[in-house]
């Protein structure tokens, strides 16, 4: 393979969320709140939630065999495992050196990379320069995580917004017309981190009695410092990875957002100048599965006919970090 004429393309989707829901009529019985404020501030209906004992792995598996079953692909082809998470099954080993053993990936070296609600972005472009480089030929990313493992059910302005679930893309070398990969755009900004996190758990606030007491081990969330965060930089980085490769909102055919909250996705779509039948909005069935949204929401595109061979898509997203990317895309299946 020479890889000055490669161009990684993504080939197949597979998604899975438990079979557990609970909808806004359940949180009304939990915390002080209500199906229509839910809806109208979220646009979030229902979220899946794992049961006792299922774990991050265990979503991701059955997120990544229903991809090898959809492409027809052996796991033993694939070359490495990139599992995109913030609640992995513990700190070590990597929630993908499980997810490799469970799908007798035996060929495959794999990593967790943690970026918050972009790192399955930021696993697709990862994945993309191992196949660019000519160095891989199947890489498999996952996104998957049990947010309701680290939500506090006594918080209402958090509970609200999470749910459990797992997609996976397949990442290949695409063909001369196939399309793929035409660009992406990363970034960080750490003085936001303060806005959205975990605050302890880690090696900066180990856990004690005093961090549980404290329901320090669930997520805190600044939602208006977020909110104006994410519309913005959805925003910016969509308009400038389109308009530094000659392109224009009125060319896009489909945008993939991140699923945080539908207002995010209605604003930033607004001041790109797309209209909203452009975006893909499915956060009211599933919630912010965090990694799992984009993989949820490009299968349902799919499903639904809005997202075709050939299509110009874009991909955004915002997470905890404060991480922000955007990908564009020629569609390749």
């Amino acid at each position: 393979m020479n890889p000055r004429h490669l161009r990684a393309k993504i080939s197949g989707v597979g998604c899975y969320v438990p079979p557990d829901t609970l909808t806004n009529e359940d949180l009304e019985q939990i915390v002080s709140t209500s199906r229509d404020w839910i809806v109208s501030r979220t646009g979030i209906e229902k979220r899946h939630i794992a049961s006792n004992g299922v774990a991050t792995s265990d979503l991701a598996t059955e997120a990544a065999r229903d991809l090898l079953e959809n492409c027809n692909v052996d796991a033993e082809d694939i070359e490495a495992i990139v599992v995109c998470t913030v609640t992995p099954d513990m700190l070590f080993p990597a929630t993908a050196c499980l997810v490799q053993d469970r799908l007798g990936a035996k060929r495959a070296w794999g990593f967790d990379l943690v970026a918050a609600c972009s790192g399955l972005l930021y696993g697709l472009t990862t994945a993309s320069q191992l196949v660019v480089s000519g160095s891989h030929r199947r890489v498999l990313v996952i996104g998957a995580d049990t947010m309701s493992r680290i939500v506090d059910y006594e918080d209402r302005a958090t509970c609200i917004l999470f749910g459990d679930g797992a997609g996976a893309f397949l990442v290949e070398p695409a063909t001369d017309g196939e399309g793929g990969l035409i660009d992406f755009l990363n970034e960080v900004d750490g003085s936001g981190g303060k806005h959205l996190s975990m605050p302890a758990g880690g090696s900066a606030m180990p856990a004690t009695r005093k961090t549980v007491d404290e329901r320090l081990h669930y997520v805190h969330q600044d939602g208006r410092q977020v909110y104006r965060y994410a519309v913005n930089k959805m925003y910016e980085l969509c308009k400038t990875v389109l308009e530094r490769n000659g392109y224009t909102a009125d060319d896009v055919d489909l945008l993939i957002p991140h699923q945080a909250n539908r207002r995010i996705i209605t604003a930033a779509a607004h001041r790109l100048g797309l209209p909203l039948e452009k975006a893909i909005i499915n956060i009211d069935q599933y919630g912010n599965t965090t990694g799992g949204t984009i993989p949820l929401a490009t299968r349902d595109a799919i499903r639904a006919g809005r997202l075709k061979k050939g299509d110009l898509v874009v991909m955004a997203t915002v997470g905890a970090g404060f991480t922000a990317g955007a990908a564009l895309w020629r569609w390749s299946f």
